[in-house]
């Protein structure tokens, strides 16, 4: 299949078309935040203006072109229904009538709790501001929406603004199972580009990513593979699946997140790692748990057969799973 006839699916126009409006709204949104635009869930997470409006446009978009899918989705409506957050419950509003004038808090509420749903055979995961942390800070930080039928991801796309290639910020990565992954400016009518993974062969030659914050990940078991691996450059801190976009672009050849220590059974979510995954896998990389399984994407919302994230240039992934069982023993 060329590249013009991915781009020509029905299922691909629509996710690139609702994940590049999301990512050019929260761009927006990020240069006119203010301090009450944020709030924390229940788990002690931030969400913002912008998850609420990213999630309800991509909804919405969904519902209108394949009413019979399911959608996955990081957020929920509830906290825009407590009278007491009427006031981030207006802004949202405001924000998604930039893209769909006639919307109603009503609309918007709804499009939200879409994505409360249970996975079935063939659904969307949505991640609506992956990295809302560095959101927040001026980091990483992605729009993540993945097709997944009978447990693989088939269609993967990434909105990451922030991001630069090629010496420009603002991307936009996509991928069809066995067809490839591309990626192209996320603004304009620039050409599509193929993502291909570093040639490199030498562990110590290699860049690993990590999580920015140290309480995502297990810093003290990161620190021993980096010395396992002879890794000579110290690591990458980033936020989001924007990583995933790096190595598949061959600027970066090992990932790993670990559980952190105070949270030794967290267990990934469907949304953090779908459609990343299914971009480096079709660029040529791999990725598995740190244990070397596959993610079981038909395991529910979360990963729960899974333990943290191996990804690499596939060339290598041995060096970086041994390197794995030594650190997890």
């Amino acid at each position: 299949m060329t590249q013009p006839e991915i781009f020509a699916r029905p299922e691909m126009q629509v996710a690139l078309a609702a994940v590049r409006e999301a990512a050019l709204l929260a761009a927006q949104i990020q240069t006119e935040m203010r301090r009450d635009d944020a709030r924390l869930k229940s788990d002690h997470t931030p969400v913002t203006v912008a998850d609420f409006a990213a999630q309800a446009v991509i909804a919405a978009r969904l519902a209108e072109a394949f009413p019979h899918d399911a959608l996955v989705a990081e957020e929920g409506s509830d906290m825009l229904a407590d009278p007491s957050q009427a006031a981030l419950a207006s802004r949202v509003l405001a924000y998604v009538r930039r893209l769909r004038p006639q919307a109603t808090a009503s609309q918007v509420a709804a499009w939200i709790a879409r994505g409360g749903t249970v996975p079935s055979h063939r659904f969307w995961t949505l991640d609506p501001i992956d990295g809302t942390k560095g959101f927040l800070r001026g980091g990483q930080y992605a729009v993540a929406l993945a097709l997944i039928e009978a447990g693989q991801v088939q269609v993967g796309v990434l909105g990451c603004p922030a991001l630069v290639l090629a010496g420009e910020p603002g991307v936009l990565a996509a991928a069809w199972r066995g067809h490839g992954a591309w990626w192209t400016r996320l603004a304009g009518n620039a050409a599509w580009q193929p993502l291909r993974v570093s040639s490199c062969r030498q562990p110590e030659e290699a860049r690993l990513l990590r999580s920015f914050e140290d309480t995502h990940t297990d810093t003290a078991r990161l620190a021993a593979l980096q010395r396992l691996l002879g890794l000579r450059r110290p690591p990458l801190r980033m936020d989001s699946q924007a990583k995933y976009v790096v190595l598949a672009a061959g600027e970066a050849e090992l990932m790993v997140r670990l559980p952190p220590p105070q949270q030794p059974n967290y267990r990934e979510k469907l949304w953090d790692q779908a459609a990343g995954a299914l971009v480096l896998h079709e660029s040529g990389g791999q990725v598995t748990d740190a244990r070397g399984r596959p993610f079981d994407f038909s395991a529910g919302r979360a990963l729960t057969a899974n333990l943290g994230v191996a990804a690499s240039n596939r060339l290598l992934h041995d060096a970086l799973l041994t390197a794995l069982q030594q650190v997890l023993a």
